[in-house]
């Protein structure tokens, strides 16, 4: 059984850079497609950004494109959101979800983390 726990987050001011951090353990990340998901206050969970499980595929959500950066160490059974550019609506808990599929497909996480906070602000 996958098992995903986040951790990286925290408040930083707008502007600011955040690496958030998805550790995997049971199975390995490249058996998987693995997606960043956040959900702010009073929202929709949202998709952010996802990597195949070739790891060829990454995708992005149009409100963070150019901002962040997927990506994976299978080495370490890691999978990492780099964020930059942070604005006071990046503000949400944040997860990393799986799908045994392996193609990114945002409504087929079956696996998920316990969430990390994300604060942007001054």
């Amino acid at each position: 059984q996958l098992q995903l726990v986040e951790s990286g987050g925290g408040l930083v001011q707008p502007g600011g850079s955040l690496r958030l951090s998805c550790a995997a353990s049971g199975r390995t990340v490249d058996d998987y497609a693995i997606g960043w998901f956040r959900q702010a206050p009073g929202k929709e969970r949202e998709g952010v950004a996802c990597i195949s499980s070739t790891g060829g595929t990454r995708s992005y959500a149009d409100s963070v494109k150019g901002r962040v950066t997927i990506s994976r160490d299978t080495a370490k059974n890691m999978v990492y959101l780099q964020m930059n550019s942070l604005k006071p609506e990046d503000t949400a808990v944040y997860y990393c979800a799986a799908d045994p599929s392996g193609w990114c497909d945002y409504g087929g996480m079956d696996f998920w983390g316990q969430g990390t906070q994300v604060t942007v602000s001054s």
